[in-house]
């Protein structure tokens, strides 16, 4: 494939932003924070324009482009004072520095980019099992290295439930299951709803790019 498909603006751009929101990250939340499939398709996403990788962005529109519309429904819900899944709720946790709660707004524009990133590189019909290993293997690092729901860590700020495999309640783990069953069909779900069908659209959408092209 060849190069300069995307402007050297936008790779400065997200490296500047990625570079600002790691270091205030890792302060406020703990390296942690980057095992949820938001950040970590964040940070795929600033590689993947630098070496203009279509699979890498397919990766990440495939495993976020409908988590973070969801996202941005429930955010948009608590600005207008409606309850509606609670995700959003740490954006106006005045606990929280106003400035750091600003920079996870990337959750809104981060989208759109990849969209745009897909009409410039084209889609990689491989992105469904290579994010589908990548979320894999982060939930096998998030359910049995990181605090379940219901933890109190010494750091309140501190991620708990990370990619929600105990459920939708940090408060405490779901209990109408066995909990390590909840985790394989949390991530079956996830897989049904949310990846394959945006693999299914984005596939027919974008021209897909051949295997080994980039």
């Amino acid at each position: 494939m060849s190069r300069n498909k995307i402007p050297l603006s936008v790779k400065l751009a997200g490296t500047i932003f990625l570079a600002v929101l790691v270091p205030v990250y890792l302060h406020t939340y703990g390296p942690t924070n980057f095992l949820w499939f938001c950040d970590a398709a964040l940070m795929l996403t600033v590689t993947g324009m630098w070496l203009e990788n279509p699979l890498l962005i397919s990766m990440c529109a495939v495993g976020i482009l409908l988590p973070q519309s969801i996202w941005l429904a429930d955010f948009g819900c608590q600005l207008l004072g409606f309850h509606l899944l609670g995700l959003t709720g740490y954006m106006f946790d005045h606990r929280l520095p106003l400035f750091t709660r600003g920079l996870s707004l990337f959750h809104g524009w981060l989208p759109v980019l990849l969209v745009w990133l897909l009409f410039r590189l084209g889609y990689d019909k491989r992105a469904l099992a290579a994010w589908t290993a990548l979320a894999a293997g982060l939930g096998f690092v998030c359910y049995f290295f990181t605090p379940p729901a219901g933890a109190h860590p010494a750091d309140p700020n501190l991620p708990i439930n990370i990619n929600y495999l105990y459920g939708f309640n940090d408060q405490q783990p779901q209990t109408w299951i066995n909990q390590h069953l909840y985790v394989v069909l949390w991530l079956l779900v996830l897989w049904l709803v949310a990846f394959l069908p945006t693999h299914l659209a984005l596939r027919k959408i974008f021209a897909a790019s051949k295997p080994g092209q980039h």
